[in-house]
């Protein structure tokens, strides 16, 4: 855990890193996969145009995890980013991709909810 971890953190301090690695998860996503529904498309301008937009990923990314780190250790704020971006992809996948959510990924974002779980509940003795 962080030196500075705070005793009674405030619910502005739990809970805008949340806010804000949902937010950029949501840019990230578009910047990472958004252009496959564009495949004539150039290459070079997909890259310019993701590049674009993650520039302001970073402007949320970088403050979540400046704000959290007062309130979760690293591997929690890693934990919670990996679980928003995994939620915010299966939502994009399937509206705006057109792709269908089978069982294979209920079960496997299961398991890693299943190891986020043990992320926050640690350390086991």
């Amino acid at each position: 855990m962080p030196a500075t971890l705070a005793a009674t953190p405030s619910l502005a301090s739990l809970f805008a890193p949340i806010l804000l690695l949902i937010a950029s998860n949501v840019f990230m996503t578009f910047a990472w996969y958004g252009h496959l529904k564009f495949p004539a498309t150039a290459l070079w301008t997909v890259v310019l145009v993701s590049w674009g937009i993650a520039f302001f990923e970073y402007w949320l990314a970088v403050p979540a995890n400046r704000i959290g780190y007062g309130v979760y250790s690293a591997a929690e704020l890693k934990t919670i980013q990996e679980v928003i971006s995994l939620s915010v992809f299966a939502l994009f996948a399937i509206f705006y991709l057109g792709e269908k959510f089978t069982l294979n990924h209920v079960l496997g974002f299961g398991f890693i909810a299943l190891g986020a779980f043990f992320i926050f509940k640690g350390p086991i003795k």
